[in-house]
């Protein structure tokens, strides 16, 4: 069963991801790097106040619609209503989120298709390199043992008050 959930909470987090830049990669430009930002902004193809604003928007409601998905899964789905076992769960989910973010978004779907190819950035590398990968995927995986304490004292806060009222 984890393995179906860990599966449905990566295809939301790839649903979130194709929703937040649609059909134009440029409405996800926050997630590049600045030499590819920079020229995108020489190019007056948009500008720095709507990158930034449609960044607040996407990670606003990517990070709300990730914890729901995840607090849903652990507290409903699996019925878990003590801190140890939602915290096991909260971490597995997110760093299987991490390593997929890094490994399947970035370096497959962004480094293997057109779409995230901007025009007049084609010289600019902005596919993450296997060494920022990991290095970028091991921070965060230290990140993420703090913020599965946090997922999981909500599960118990949450879930607890709601099958006890």
């Amino acid at each position: 069963m984890i393995i179906l959930q860990l599966l449905l909470f990566c295809i939301v987090f790839t649903l979130m991801v194709k929703l937040g830049v649609g059909n134009n990669a440029l409405n996800g430009l926050y997630f590049y790097p600045k030499p590819v930002q920079e020229r995108v902004y020489e190019l007056r193809l948009t500008d720095r106040q709507a990158v930034q604003r449609k960044r607040k928007i996407f990670m606003t409601a990517f990070f709300a619609v990730m914890l729901a998905v995840l607090l849903l899964i652990i507290g409903l789905w699996n019925g878990v209503r003590d801190f140890p076992t939602a915290y096991i769960q909260a971490l597995l989910f997110l760093e299987v989120m991490n390593w997929y973010d890094g490994i399947v978004i970035d370096r497959l779907w962004v480094g293997h298709s057109r779409f995230w190819i901007i025009p007049g950035t084609e010289d600019i590398p902005f596919v993450q390199t296997w060494k920022q990968v990991l290095k970028k995927r091991s921070i965060l995986t230290l990140i993420w043992i703090f913020g599965a304490a946090v997922v999981a004292a909500l599960d118990v806060l949450i879930f607890g008050i709601i099958l006890k009222g």
